[in-house]
């Protein structure tokens, strides 16, 4: 793949999750569900999205990639506000924790990409 279309296909990604937070946010609500389990779900819908146009490896490791990027990514952006590196600009740390989830899912979405045009 042409890195200009992976930069496209993770740009629509990155948009995708900043605008869908939100949406998946009231999902979790209207069910009565614990939101990092609603987030974790919604992504991971992304990411098998992405992992079915992109990557066309075996369906089972595209759903095994998928749900684990989409639960590491979560994780990390978790851990990441945890730090308070940017607590003057973002009190509640909401906007760190969706920028760095979303950055974090494509920063390993191009490293599994790197590993599958290594091994082909």
């Amino acid at each position: 793949m042409k890195p200009q279309i992976r930069i496209l296909l993770y740009s629509i990604l990155f948009f995708l999750y900043l605008t869908a937070t939100s949406f998946f946010l009231s999902i979790g609500q209207k069910l009565k569900t614990d939101p990092y389990i609603t987030l974790g779900c919604g992504f991971a819908i992304f990411n098998l999205i992405y992992a079915f146009l992109a990557l066309k490896w075996k369906p089972l490791l595209n759903i095994i990639f998928a749900v684990g990027i989409s639960a590491l990514s979560l994780f990390l952006a978790l851990q990441f506000t945890n730090l308070h590196l940017l607590i003057d600009y973002d009190p509640y740390q909401v906007k760190t924790a969706i920028f760095a989830n979303a950055i974090f899912s494509i920063i390993f979405w191009e490293i599994v990409y790197q590993v599958k045009i290594r091994k082909s």
